[in-house]
């Protein structure tokens, strides 16, 4: 954990830096959407701030350059290579902060909107979000792994904070 920590502890203190000032975009956007009789201003201002504040880290995370680059479009190989030669916990840090990219966006989107309030609508947005970003790491050539099985996890991920904040998704 401490090479995790070494490796990305610049963007986990820049994400709870950027928290405060996401409070004060909540609460302009709140306010500039009352004024605009925005229905739903507080939970759509919230919302779009959260997915901002949740994905963007781990957006920088990915698109880092790595040390090879390489794709891996058979389900569940990549996933079973990694458990073989790492170690426990890396292998935990890796499957968590898969199921972590887009979990705020899985969680929020159909806050935010009724157009997404369905596991499969988030399941397509974020399966849609993570082949987007494996795709940008590849033809960035940035050697990072391009794998479908990151996509497999992120989309799970946001699947299962979907299904969390299902009680306050938008009624259509």
């Amino acid at each position: 954990m401490h090479q995790v920590w070494d490796t990305w502890g610049l963007v986990v203190l820049a994400a709870a830096l950027a928290l405060p000032l996401a409070a004060l975009v909540a609460l302009v956007l709140t306010r500039h959407r009352v004024r605009r009789e925005h229905p739903a201003p507080r939970r759509t201002a919230v919302a779009d701030v959260a997915v901002v504040v949740g994905t963007a880290p781990w957006l920088w995370m990915i698109l880092t350059p790595g040390s090879g680059q390489s794709v891996q479009l058979i389900p569940l190989v990549d996933l079973g290579e990694q458990i073989a030669r790492m170690p426990p916990e890396a292998v935990f840090v890796q499957i968590v902060g898969n199921l972590l990219v887009f979990s705020a966006l899985g969680a929020m989107l159909p806050v935010r909107s009724a157009r997404f309030a369905s596991i499969t609508a988030v399941a397509a947005v974020a399966a849609t979000a993570s082949l987007s970003v494996e795709i940008l790491q590849y033809v960035l050539r940035i050697e990072r792994v391009s794998s479908v099985d990151d996509v497999i996890l992120n989309t799970t991920g946001a699947v299962l904070a979907g299904l969390v904040t299902r009680r306050w998704w938008a009624r259509r």
